[in-house]
This record gives structure tokens, C-alpha cells and sequence, in this order.
């Protein structure tokens, strides 16, 4: 007959989740999740290029007359259209184009010009604080740094980008509600946040296409690829897009299109 094994009371250890003092030990980094587009190198380059061929010059369609009115129009822009904007902004730019205007009128003279624009009253106290910044500590003039440019009350990165691009010449990538929509929806460089949309975005955005990048995104996402409904038959790139959504493989003709009409665009 078979002894019987004795199993031992000896337990195995048991690896501590903390440190000899009694700290809980750090967890093992992870490393991020690798970004993956839909699209090769050589597919990015012809979206980009047709892109090019059908709007050579496009431009921002916030109506403006230099840095400062650029900066408070795309400001006052956050949750409002274009079209609404302009509409407010018209009669107020003619008579304020500096920080000094500006804050002459006052948070209630403002909102007289802006309350048809949503979240006026707070976008007015805003644009007041933004000019007295500028003033005090900028010498009235609009800087030409994201850094500086995110300290001014209402300025976000969406914002800083646009006033660097339109004002400055600066190639960067303002990711706004359209480039968000277009970036995830052709799984072009998904992301779960505008930040993660935009380092996303110019990991494949070829380098010769970049400064016009953010218009070419807006615009086709305007126009084009609609938030309800996509009118891929009017699409340039339907046979290159990845989208779930898309209903249509030919795409549209390559031809330039009339040039814009800043101020007279339908959202």
C-alpha cells in the first residue's frame, strides 16, 4: 500500500504589492497603444493632393481684420457657427479693431453685439479680460506663442492653433468639431479627445500638405462629409475613404471649386 504524500504547510510566497516601508508598490508602466491609420503613407499623400487641386487657397471662414479681432472671432466662435459669428461680429469690429475699443465698450456694450451668439454673456467677459491682458501685458499686440497665446481668458488650444496659422503663418493643426468628426470617422487618425485627434493627425499628415491641413479638414467636413449625413457622391476621395459610413466607391470629379465667399458661407 502507497504512503500517502504528505502535503507541506509551507505556503508559496505570495509576490507584495508593497514596497519593505509598507507603500504600496508603483504599478509596471504600460506602454501606449500604437496609433494605426486606415490609410498607407502613399494614400495620405493623394487624399491631401486632391485635396489641393480641388481648394489650392483655402481660408478661415471667421470674418476678421487683423490678429485681434482674428483671436476674439475664434474665441466667440466655441460652440457657435461661422455664419452666426460673422453675423454678430460685423458691426462690432467696425468700431472696436483694438483692445482699447474693446474694453472702452465694456462687458454689457459687447454683449449688445454678441448676445444672438450662445453663451454670450460669458464670452463678453471674457473678450473684456482677454483685452486687458493684452494691454497690460502684451503691449496690445496679439502674441505669437501657443503658450502665451492659452493664457488669455477664453483662448484654448483649438484657438491658440487657428490665430498661429491664419495670423502668423505658423503650420499647425486646430482639431475644431469638423476635423474631429472627419479624423474618426474615416478612421483616418481616430482619437477619443481633440488633443489625441491632433498629435494623431500630424503623425500622417504629410509635411507639404500641413499648413493648409486644418482648412482642407474643415471645409470637406462642412460641405462634404456632413455631420448627418455624408454626401459621399460629391466626394473626392470616395474610392480612398475607409469609412463605415460610406455609401458611394467612385468619387467625385477633380476640379477646383469657385473660390469662398468668407461671410456669405451656410453652415
Amino acid at each position: 500500500m502507497a504512503t500517502p504524500k504528505i502535503r507541506s504547510k509551507t505556503s508559496t510566497p505570495q509576490k507584495s504589492n508593497h514596497t519593505p516601508d509598507g507603500r504600496a508598490a508603483p504599478k509596471p508602466a504600460t506602454k501606449p497603444k500604437r496609433f494605426k491609420s486606415a490609410y498607407t503613407k502613399a494614400e495620405m499623400e493623394e487624399i491631401f493632393r486632391r485635396f489641393s487641386v480641388q481648394r489650392p487657397e483655402p481660408k478661415g471662414e471667421l470674418e476678421h481684420v487683423n490678429p485681434f479681432t482674428l483671436v476674439v472671432a475664434v474665441a466667440l466662435s466655441a460652440q457657435a457657427t461661422d455664419a452666426g459669428v460673422n453675423k454678430a461680429t460685423r458691426a462690432l469690429f467696425k468700431i472696436a479693431d483694438t483692445p482699447e475699443k474693446m474694453l472702452a465698450l465694456g462687458e454689457e456694450g459687447v454683449t449688445q453685439y454678441i448676445k444672438t451668439i450662445g453663451l454670450y454673456r460669458n464670452k463678453a467677459k471674457n473678450v473684456i479680460a482677454l483685452c486687458r491682458m493684452l494691454i497690460d501685458e502684451f503691449g496690445s499686440q496679439v502674441p505669437k506663442t501657443r503658450e502665451e497665446l492659452i493664457r488669455l481668458p477664453g483662448v484654448g488650444r483649438k484657438t491658440a492653433n487657428v490665430v498661429m496659422s491664419m495670423a502668423f503663418g505658423v503650420p499647425t493643426l486646430a482639431v475644431d468639431t469638423h476635423v474631429f468628426r472627419i479624423a474618426n470617422r474615416l478612421l483616418m487618425a481616430p482619437g477619443k479627445t481633440p488633443d489625441e485627434v491632433e498629435e494623431n493627425l500630424l503623425k500622417v499628415i504629410p509635411d507639404q500638405y500641413l499648413f493648409h491641413a486644418h482648412h482642407w479638414l474643415i471645409l470637406h467636413g462642412r460641405y462634404c462629409c456632413k455631420a448627418r449625413k455624408p454626401e459621399c457622391e460629391r466626394c473626392v476621395i470616395a474610392d480612398l475613404c475607409r469609412s463605415p459610413e460610406k455609401t458611394v466607391d467612385v468619387p467625385a470629379a477633380l476640379v477646383e471649386l469657385p473660390q469662398q465667399l468668407i461671410g456669405a458661407a451656410v453652415e
